[in-house]
């Protein structure tokens, strides 16, 4: 019913930058909050950047001052721009969304997720 698609991963030098997108399409309704998570090699999955409809955000002591979480509402895509990485920063980036869905039954929440894209940061 709702499929997330991330872009914008690849291979990038310690300090550089990369813009990571993620495309909501399907019968939504609406799309609360979206969010950003990561899991890198032996690693349990975290949150990095959250944001709301409103465009509230948050996020992982980690990356704050580094990355920034944005959102176009019109066009169901949701933003991480990320700079100055790490190689710790190396991770399967996931794309996630609470949406709200119409079905016959009515609307229903759904919590979706991306197929992930990998971010690496190596020299």
């Amino acid at each position: 019913q709702v499929q997330l698609v991330e872009s914008g991963g690849g291979l990038v030098q310690p300090g550089g930058s990369l813009r990571l997108s993620c495309a909501a399409s399907g019968n939504i309704f609406s799309i609360n909050a979206m969010g950003w998570f990561r899991q890198g090699p032996g690693k349990q999955r975290e949150l990095v950047a959250g944001i709301t409809s409103e465009g509230s955000t948050n996020y992982a002591d980690s990356v704050k001052g580094r990355f920034t979480i944005s959102r176009d509402n019109a066009q169901n895509t949701a933003y991480l721009q990320m700079n100055s990485l790490k190689p710790e920063d190396t991770a399967v980036y996931y794309c996630n969304a609470l949406v709200t869905v119409i079905t016959t039954r009515g609307p229903n929440a759904l919590d979706a997720w991306g197929q992930g894209t990998l971010v690496t940061v190596s020299s």
